[in-house]
């Protein structure tokens, strides 16, 4: 997702948790795993929405726990291959060393394509316990018309390419990637919660926009998430150098100044556990 710095917009398959212990009532079935769900372990997710759409999860409770979630896009849309063979870094991986050196855990949100290009970054993200992996599309194509001039998947394709991203991570070694889908732009309409409900996934939207796309000033990318942070807060920002050069610079500033007004930082699933099924 890249948006602008002054705007703000209004994720995917996981098959049930192996269950070695488990006793099935010969007259009931379990139920069989989607065909590309890549995960084994159970993650909390969220009920159907309305009319039975993919649900859509926007910030966790807000009382209780000071816990805020910081989100990372790693964006790269399906056709910026000779950019990044001409050398621009789509990746950041300064931005995951200040991660790990200040044990901040995130949620990276990584499109298939992204993961193709920086195969060893994926793999490296996916084993991290400090971090857990969802999909942000395969293409980084809109799921609706008119986002932010993006390419547009039609919506007999939006379920494919959801599921293409999570045939690249079991391709490139991502354990575990996450049930959790992200709208490329944050766009998305009625005609794609439906398109995605066979995916089982939930859309994991934000309700905090830390504004570093493409920004240049570090202390106004802070400035900006310190002042919009509240508790159960969801945060988007970017791991892409080129288009996100301030990002880490900004965690430094961020980070610190929120564990000292008394907030712990999660990671997305924890969030959707508090919340209890709703959204």
């Amino acid at each position: 997702m890249i948006t602008c710095t002054r705007g703000a917009v209004a994720v995917g398959v996981l098959a049930a948790a192996l269950t070695a212990c488990a006793t099935v009532h010969p007259q009931q079935p379990p139920r069989p795993a989607p065909t590309a769900s890549p995960a084994v372990r159970a993650a909390p997710t969220l009920a159907p929405g309305p009319g039975g759409l993919t649900p859509v999860f926007r910030h966790g409770p807000r009382g209780g726990d000071r816990t805020v979630a910081l989100t990372f896009d790693a964006d790269m849309t399906a056709d910026q291959g000779p950019r990044a063979g001409a050398g621009e870094h789509f990746d950041h991986p300064q931005l995951i060393a200040a991660l790990r050196a200040l044990k901040v855990p995130a949620t990276v949100f990584m499109t298939g394509r992204w993961a193709e290009e920086y195969p060893d970054q994926a793999r490296a993200l996916g084993r991290d316990p400090l971090f857990e992996v969802a999909n942000h599309s395969y293409s980084h194509y809109a799921f609706t018309g008119d986002c932010y001039g993006l390419p547009t998947v039609p919506a007999e394709g939006m379920r494919a390419d959801v599921e293409r991203a999570y045939a690249v991570f079991r391709k490139v070694g991502v354990r575990n990637p996450m049930p959790y889908f992200r709208f490329p732009g944050g766009c998305y309409d009625r005609e794609a919660l439906k398109a995605l409900v066979p995916a089982g996934v939930t859309a994991v939207q934000w309700d905090v926009v830390g504004g570093d796309a493409f920004a240049t000033d570090a202390d106004a990318v802070a400035r900006q998430v310190l002042d919009g942070v509240h508790p159960g807060s969801v945060v988007v920002l970017h791991c892409t150098r080129s288009a996100a050069p301030t990002t880490e610079r900004a965690v430094r500033r961020i980070v610190p100044e929120l564990r000292r007004q008394g907030y712990r930082f999660v990671k997305v699933s924890e969030l959707i556990g508090a919340a209890g099924g709703r959204g």
